[in-house]
């Protein structure tokens, strides 16, 4: 089976600073995948690695079969890639920019400009250098697209849009999801955001994998649990390995765990509790992926 990026052992150094360590993932086709984790943990270097931007310092990583480092003028076609930078070319107007990217595109696709165009609000005429921060976002995206790309590569693609804009963008990358079966790595900030577009997560934290799973099995894995007892006082900590936070007193506590329902069952019995189990958004997950998850 063939995946749209795969990498083993995946190492990059800047000097003596190491930005990816040990990185083994699978990018499976036809995905949407969010990448998160704090600032440094490699999130852009893993985008970057695998458009061909950067060069591994040791591993590999491969990217639509091909080493990402020696992609050629057929792989790079059908790829989307946008730079938390937006790099673009400043002496340009918008009309000019887009026309000059459809260039290089035979199957730049005519009607999903004009339709983006709208959709985000870019005035042809704006000189690129002129843009706003969430302008430029915006544009990138679109130059992004347009060619109808089987894999989007986006590094913070809507952080500076507005909450409006923001929605729409992530609804058209729904559509290219459906549409065009195109896979999607998207990193951002904006978590209760992009968790309405991904089905799987990759976090990392200092350069290595804390996290590699679909939504759903994140949902059944991490949770809130209220626990009331009618009895003996709670503890002031729990010795459960799963509890990876605990507020509350006595009598009520609210308990931040990484646990199955086994592990809820035999809580109930061992305590003598109430306990009523709630969902986490990725919001509340991820600090838990990052900071007190435990293996």
């Amino acid at each position: 089976m063939s995946y749209p990026i795969e990498t083993h052992a995946l190492t990059k150094r800047f000097g003596s600073t190491a930005a990816l360590t040990g990185i083994d993932w699978r990018l499976t086709a036809g995905t949407a995948v969010g990448l998160v984790g704090r600032n440094g943990s490699g999130k852009t270097t893993l985008l970057r690695t695998a458009a061909g931007l950067l060069v591994p310092s040791g591993g590999t990583c491969v990217t639509l079969g091909k080493p990402a480092e020696k992609l050629g003028e057929e792989e790079l076609g059908r790829i989307g890639y946008v730079d938390q930078d937006a790099g673009l070319l400043e002496w340009l107007t918008v009309e000019q920019h887009i026309r000059y990217v459809a260039a290089f595109h035979p199957r730049w696709d005519e009607a999903l400009e004009r339709t983006l165009r709208g959709d985000l609000e870019l005035d042809a005429k704006q000189r690129v250098g002129t843009l706003s921060k969430g302008t430029r976002q915006r544009l990138a995206v679109l130059l992004a697209v347009c060619h109808r790309p089987e894999l989007l590569l986006l590094d913070e693609p809507v952080t500076a849009l507005d909450p409006i804009v923001r929605e729409s963008v992530l609804r058209m990358l729904v559509e290219r999801v459906i549409e065009d079966g195109a896979t999607i790595v998207i990193s951002s900030h904006v978590l209760h955001d992009i968790e309405k577009v991904v089905d799987h997560v990759l976090c990392l934290e200092a350069g290595r994998v804390a996290a590699d799973s679909s939504i759903d099995e994140l949902k059944e894995t991490f949770a809130e649990w209220i626990v009331t007892s009618s009895g003996a006082e709670l503890p002031a900590t729990f010795a459960e390995s799963f509890v990876l936070s605990r507020e509350g007193n006595g009598r009520h506590a609210r308990l931040a765990v990484r646990a199955g329902e086994q592990d809820l069952a035999r809580f109930r019995e061992h305590y003598g509790v109430e306990v009523e189990r709630r969902s986490l958004d990725l919001e509340r997950i991820f600090p838990l992926l990052t900071e007190g998850g435990r293996s």
